[in-house]
């Protein structure tokens, strides 16, 4: 399975914020859509990712108040990043490496969507079950030798 496979699950509704975003305005849109993440865009490219690791630590650096900080002042500015053909595997992989819980896909530098550890986790879920499923019909439709047709050693 590869990141195409889940971005075509998910469907292609992106969130993004600029660099300049109000970091209090990015993390009101985090709660209004109940996101864990805003791809960071400047200038048509990705420059970042606001998660919300990120923004505990800038809360916690700021005395428990948001404040006046731009995004560009707490994002990560060196997201780990995949394509929509790479392996699933390899992202489980990567994210956990380096306790990433989300990974923007980009094919060349045109974001595609983004994945999250949850989508991950839900996709090897998913081919588990079906793998289940099928090994469960072929035991069930396993043919029944007769008495008669053991043979004898």
């Amino acid at each position: 399975m590869k990141v195409a496979d889940i971005l075509k699950v998910k469907g292609n509704t992106l969130f993004t914020v600029t660099p300049e975003t109000p970091l209090a305005e990015a993390v009101a849109s985090m709660s209004k859509l109940d996101i864990g993440s805003l791809v960071v865009i400047e200038l048509g490219d990705v420059v970042g990712m606001l998660t919300f690791r990120e923004v505990i630590n800038a809360v916690v650096a700021n005395g428990g108040q948001i404040g006046d900080r731009q995004v560009r002042s707490v994002m990560d500015d060196h997201p780990l990043t995949c394509t929509p053909d790479t392996e699933i595997d390899e992202v489980r992989r990567m994210m956990l490496g380096r306790h990433a819980r989300y990974m923007p896909a980009l094919n060349g530098k045109t974001l595609m969507g983004v994945i999250s550890f949850y989508d991950v986790a839900k996709a090897v879920v998913d081919a588990q079950d079906f793998e289940n499923k099928m090994l469960k019909a072929y035991i069930r439709d396993w043919p029944v030798e007769e008495e008669g047709d053991a043979k004898s050693g």
